[in-house]
């Protein structure tokens, strides 16, 4: 099976450098193999034009050439940014110095070999190094591979999200005429469910989208208007402190809030966070604190009791990971990821904090507020 596949494999280049012909002749003779193709230079231009065009795995140089000897080749072909990988050997009839050793570890060579070349030597050192060739081909294939994966995969999830939206509109639609139209309790039972399911998968193919958005497209695109923080997460707070009557969400704020922001998108993190607290902390009050004392940026908290556990708190912004948390496993795992990318969009920062019993969230954007000049 093994060598079934080194057969389908695209032959390895070795590329040998000496101004000798009966020496290219000799090394050529012990490197000559099947899935090999030997490229052979007489000087150091030469190696440098076939070097324009193949790709090698390896590369053989004579130390002592006229015009460019070997350690110069070397430096060049170190300097350019398409054969800085190409492991090099020098082969050198000369004695074994030091200084010219260094000298040429210092150029870029990977090993020293003496002529008269020992054949099983020369064989294993290039064994080697076509081994390590053949496993970067295979690394990088398998990076191509994955990454054209995830990009079908994450346009799959845009198309998905989006054609889920007009079945899920209907859905919702339907179950408002339910509430409206009957007044049986069973029926106002069953509508208020259909309406808050109707609303949490709203929300999981608004977070798919966004990942796409977030991943495929450069990152999520902002709208900028002047907005007052402060009014946006009050407006937040509300709503959650609405849909969770059995738990407190205490508020406050300071200082000026307003700046220069895509208001609908800081809402989004504000909800997340809140949300994610309620969600994963532990009964008692939910703390949200905004501060706007300082004149360039103001700061979000938002601070639950509850302990991440060690090993997700360094994953805890990652896509699908983040949800992975003490408290009911509701969600695809995305609104901490979001948050990441709509802070970031803003040119701000976000950091979390867990010890002891308590986890805060902290996040900070620049108010990026254009000032008018009149003139």
């Amino acid at each position: 099976m093994q060598q079934d596949e080194q057969k389908m494999q695209p032959r390895a280049k070795f590329l040998l450098v000496d101004d000798l012909e009966e020496n290219l002749l000799a090394l050529s003779a012990l490197l000559k193999r099947d899935d090999v193709e030997l490229l052979t230079a007489r000087s150091g231009f030469e190696a440098l034009e076939l070097l324009l065009v193949h790709d090698v795995a390896l590369a053989f140089l004579d130390v002592q050439m006229p015009d460019m000897d070997g350690f110069e080749l070397a430096e060049l072909i170190r300097g350019s940014e398409r054969t800085r990988h190409v492991p090099l050997i020098f082969v050198t009839a000369g004695t074994r110095d030091q200084l010219r050793m260094f000298k040429g570890y210092e150029t870029g060579a990977v090993d020293f070999l003496y002529k008269p070349v020992e054949p099983h030597i020369l064989k294993s050192k290039a064994d080697v190094f076509l081994m390590l060739y053949r496993q970067r081909q295979q690394l990088a294939r398998e990076l191509e591979q994955r990454t054209e994966t995830l990009r079908l995969s994450e346009m799959f999830m845009a198309v998905l999200g989006h054609d889920l939206r007009n079945p899920l509109s209907a859905i919702v639609t339907s179950a408002h005429v339910l509430q409206h139209a009957s007044d049986d309790a069973i029926v106002q039972k069953t509508a208020t469910r259909m309406l808050s399911s109707g609303k949490r998968m709203g929300r999981m193919i608004e977070d798919m989208l966004d990942l796409t958005r977030a991943r495929l497209a450069g990152g999520i695109v902002l709208k900028r208007e002047l907005a007052d923080l402060g009014a946006l997460t009050e407006r937040v707070v509300q709503e959650h402190g609405t849909g969770n009557p059995e738990r407190r969400i205490d508020f406050q704020r300071q200082g000026e809030l307003s700046g220069e922001w895509d208001a609908d998108r800081l809402a989004q993190v504000a909800s997340n966070l809140i949300g994610n607290a309620l969600q994963h902390g532990r009964e008692g009050t939910v703390e949200v604190r905004l501060d706007g004392s300082q004149a360039n940026a103001v700061s979000l908290t938002v601070s639950n009791a509850g302990c991440i556990p060690p090993e997700v708190l360094p994953h805890i912004f990652d896509p699908f990971r983040g949800g992975q948390r003490e408290g009911r496993g509701e969600g695809l795992g995305l609104g901490l990821y979001i948050v990441q990318q709509i802070v970031h969009a803003h040119s701000g920062k976000v950091e979390v904090e867990s010890a002891g019993d308590w986890t805060i969230f902290r996040v900070k954007v620049p108010r990026r507020i254009v000032s008018v000049v009149k003139l």
